[in-house]
């Protein structure tokens, strides 16, 4: 395929883009469907496309070449964001996904569910009270670091500096980075560490029962009879903060958000438990956590369908449009219409094949109790203004959402 410059970029992207890029998405998957935002770097839109480069073997998330220009390769952040398990190939990504998923996988968080359920009803206890609240702080932010704490082993009077650090180091993945984000980011990943090299410490020195800790399960497990570096179980538990913070926390705020925007749908939900598990995923499906992903081709790679000639040769960087791709109407039937109803809803928000969220179980089981518990508890919910949306472009969720008892 002949490269062409296009008018659209995710550095500088059209007015309104961050509240609703949806309209953008349609208009590029049908004109631009492979577009190239750079010199070597394309956005696909499609969800056959997306998915052709997720399930090749020559597509890599391997990042050291992308992140040795982007933060400097003597920078933490480079150091983290090429040694965690999102950006690597095998074989570190092998070992590090089997010990994870051994102890992500819903048998595993079953003993955790009565815990959890007690936290968040505490969380509504705090909301159900006059006056107004504010969803994201009050409610879906402190449930996914009570979760991650909890499998880490951080001491509840420790965790208040996670949620900031995660935001820090996350936001160093936009599209262009200012200074000040950069020096934020390398900054959270150097205390961040400190804070796990303790207590990593402190696990070894007083281990715990493998079956219930995450930490002693990583620091005691070998795949192919090799164990974790100091340094990969250090990143490893960034990456797994991280990545269960930004994931729950969005798809709870997005999710909610969207249902109280569509209030028979909420309706249904509150006077129907049994549709919790289709709701979740149109939530996934409708407004994406993570809108975009990325990969580089080790070899060339064709698109589209045959005939077409869509064909991107070896070191081309792929951003892949997650949130387009879930709004693909050869796939979804009225892609914008928000139904918790929908049937066949094979969203892509987790990511496909062996790169799959090692999380997604861990996102689903938070949604689910307090989705339930809000539904139960305070089907009269209501917004009490307009959200206010997070900038950010690769990650989508709110700053904060006003919500009062209706």
């Amino acid at each position: 395929m002949m490269m062409r410059p296009s008018s659209f970029s995710l550095i500088h992207p059209p007015a309104g883009f961050v509240e609703n890029p949806y309209p953008v998405y349609a208009t590029l998957r049908v004109q631009e469907p492979v577009c190239w935002i750079g010199s070597n770097t394309v956005l696909l839109t499609r969800y056959r496309d997306v998915m052709t480069v997720y399930r090749a073997p020559a597509a890599s998330s391997d990042k050291r070449r992308e992140f040795g220009a982007k933060f400097g390769e003597q920078s933490p952040l480079f150091e983290h964001h090429t040694t965690s398990l999102v950006f690597s190939d095998p074989p570190l990504h092998t070992r590090v996904r089997r010990l994870l998923m051994a102890a992500l996988h819903a048998r595993a968080l079953a003993p955790m569910e009565g815990d959890l359920v007690r936290r968040v009803n505490e969380l509504i206890d705090a909301i159900d009270t006059p006056g107004e609240h504010e969803l994201v702080a009050d409610f879906a932010a402190p449930i996914p670091i009570e979760v991650i704490g909890n499998l880490l082993g951080i001491p509840a009077r420790e965790r208040s500096p996670l949620r900031q650090w995660s935001l820090d180091i996350l936001s160093a993945l936009e599209p262009q980075p200012s200074a000040s984000i950069l020096a934020q980011g390398n900054s959270a990943v150097g205390e961040f560490s400190c804070f796990l090299r303790d207590l990593i410490g402190e696990r070894r020195r007083r281990p715990k029962d493998p079956d219930t800790d995450l930490l002693s399960r990583l620091i005691q497990g070998e795949v192919d009879g090799e164990r974790l570096s100091e340094g990969e179980l250090v990143h490893q538990c960034i990456f797994l903060l991280n990545a269960g913070h930004e994931t729950t926390t969005n798809l709870m705020a997005n999710g909610v958000v969207a249902l109280l925007c569509h209030r028979p749908q909420w309706k249904m939900l509150c006077a129907d438990e049994g549709l919790l598990a289709s709701a979740i995923e149109e939530c996934l499906r409708y407004e994406s956590p993570l809108q975009l992903n990325n990969r580089v081709l080790l070899q060339p790679l064709s698109l589209g369908n045959a005939g077409e000639g869509l064909r991107l040769e070896a070191g081309t960087f792929v951003t892949l449009g997650i949130g387009a791709a879930n709004r693909d109407p050869e796939v979804f039937e009225d892609p914008d219409r928000f139904d918790i109803r929908r049937k066949a809803n094979h969203q892509l928000a987790f990511g496909h094949g062996a790169h799959a969220c090692a999380g997604m179980n861990v996102a689903r089981f938070e949604a689910r109790i307090a989705l339930n518990a809000l539904r139960k508890r305070l089907p009269d919910l209501a917004l009490a203004g307009p959200p206010e949306r997070d900038s950010r472009i690769r990650f989508r969720g709110f700053r904060s959402v006003p919500i009062v008892r209706a």
